[in-house]
């Protein structure tokens, strides 16, 4: 019988979800190497019944708490790689702050996706809100975000991570220790 590969992902179903208490949560955990940061594990847990949902990255190896800036300005800068685990804060300076707590996923994806990310909830507030100050302030972000993305107008982006299991792969990213919470 051939070894498994350690990088396909390890499927596990029929669990008991924590939201609705079905027994069709699936459980899922893998395996990456990502270039310039090392070996992680994906994880992740996705109810079919109630559309729960909770995913998260952790190194294989133990890393310092770190805070990375990466200043964007290109559309070629929207593909750099980003590790996010769920106890990063992503703080996009006069756009957002992204801070983590139970709701908080970890992900792998690049710097378009993080965008794109703060861009759907701020349409979501905008097509939601009845306030009207509400709703002109999401326009104005979300034409602010768009400029971003098409290359028009710089802007930072800024992982934080306590427990160091994010990064911006990037040689621009500026890496700064952070000091250990306690």
């Amino acid at each position: 019988m051939p070894e498994k590969d350690p990088t396909d992902p390890g499927e596990f179903s029929s669990h008991q979800c924590p939201v609705c208490g079905a027994k069709s949560l699936q459980l899922m955990e893998a395996e990456r190497d990502i270039p310039y940061f090392g070996k992680v594990f994906l994880f992740s847990m996705t109810c079919s019944s109630c559309k729960y949902h909770k995913s998260d990255v952790e190194c294989d190896s133990k890393k310092d708490p770190s805070r990375y800036t990466l200043e964007i300005g290109s559309e070629a800068d929207l593909k750099v790689r980003v590790v996010k685990s769920a106890e990063a804060t992503v703080k996009i300076p006069y756009i957002t702050t992204i801070t983590p707590g139970p709701a908080s996923q970890g992900y792998v994806t690049n710097v378009e996706g993080i965008l794109q990310r703060v861009k759907n909830e701020i349409e979501a507030v905008r097509d939601t809100t009845d306030d009207d100050g509400e709703r002109q302030e999401a326009k104005n972000l979300i034409k602010k975000l768009i400029n971003i993305m098409w290359g028009k107008q710089k802007q930072k982006v800024i992982i934080e991570d306590p427990s160091g299991n994010s990064a911006i792969i990037s040689d621009r990213a500026i890496v700064e220790k952070m000091k250990a919470s306690k």
